[in-house]
């Protein structure tokens, strides 16, 4: 623990030191297509690293050139760019192929003046889910549209709406306060689970996967995910004002046993969740405006009960906090 926590003050003390040299947002989205053309290249060397950078894959601490930089080979057909040029940091939520197959890819970097100091990787291996994310080829136009200067929020609003969502499906019973819009529509691992599909896709699109039955508003205020019993290691890495984003890696937890038995909001009593304890590993990302979540788009995958991400101490793995 101790050698993570010196590893990630290091990376921390070179990204506070690039402050003079910031990069913008059209830089920040040019170190994602550098990161990705070296990656399918299997060729690391093409990448300016900090010495020690910091490198995991799907919570692991790697050597760059290990895990899937071995077996990527191409990029894939979807890509939404987030870019934080406050913090320097970029993310990418898209595909590429593995040894030809569809998978999901979501990659943040760290840039420290004209190097990478921070890597950070998920690989989703649901050919299903990259496919249906690959058939929608674009990402839809509210995440890369300015929001009026006049209605634009902090940082730390943008961070404290968006952990709302997490800390209203927490144990959710359907009373808590969920800042969401009606129009909200959630587009996961590729499909549409909440609001309407030609929100995501546009008018006349069938969702892939199939169509959102409810809003995402009536989800939360039905009580339907009280079986997750935590979410935790909340790290809003990514937030960018101009465009209303707040992107943020998190682990929800399912810890079976009695937790599979709940009362929603109407009354009825229902046994749901899984039958065993395990986690799902997610990236997420929403689009605030006006104090309301709107768009929300999300990746995910099953992961061992109590998995840490390689990026924060035990404690604050464990933590429901949000951190941003």
């Amino acid at each position: 623990m101790i050698r993570t926590t010196l590893l990630a003050l290091t990376a921390a003390a070179a990204l506070a030191a690039q402050s003079s040299a910031r990069c913008d947002r059209a830089c920040l989205e040019g170190w994602l297509d550098r990161y990705l053309d070296a990656f399918v290249a299997h060729a690391p060397s093409r990448l300016p690293l900090i010495k020690g950078v910091t490198f995991t894959e799907n919570g692991q601490r790697l050597e760059p050139g290990d895990g899937t930089w071995r077996t990527v080979t191409a990029k894939g057909g979807y890509a939404l760019k987030i870019a934080d040029v406050e913090r320097s940091q970029a993310v990418l939520m898209g595909t590429i192929r593995e040894a030809g197959t569809p998978t999901i890819f979501v990659l943040r970097l760290g840039i420290a003046g004209p190097q990478i100091a921070e890597i950070e990787t998920l690989v989703i291996r649901n050919q299903m889910a990259a496919d249906n994310l690959d058939t929608i080829a674009r990402p839809r136009a509210a995440w890369s549209e300015a929001v009026p200067p006049a209605s634009r929020m902090t940082r730390a609003d943008l961070v404290r709406i968006a952990n709302m969502y997490f800390s209203g499906i927490e144990r959710n019973d359907g009373k808590g306060v969920y800042p969401i819009s009606k129009s909200c529509a959630r587009l996961e691992n590729g499909s549409v689970t909440a609001g309407d599909p030609a929100r995501v896709l546009g008018d006349g699109a069938v969702a892939a996967g199939g169509r959102g039955r409810t809003g995402c508003l009536e989800q939360f205020q039905s009580g339907v995910f009280y079986y997750v019993t935590r979410i935790r290691d909340r790290r809003f890495v990514a937030v960018d004002p101009e465009r209303g984003l707040a992107f943020a890696f998190a682990f929800f937890d399912n810890a079976s046993g009695d937790t599979r038995n709940g009362t929603l909001a109407d009354g009825r009593t229902v046994v749901s969740g899984p039958t065993v304890p395990w986690t799902w590993q997610i990236a997420e990302v929403f689009k605030i405006e006006n104090g309301e979540i709107g768009p929300v788009e999300s990746v995910l995958h099953q992961v061992p009960y109590g998995m840490g991400s390689g990026w924060s101490s035990w404690e604050d793995a464990m933590s429901s906090r949000p951190r941003g």
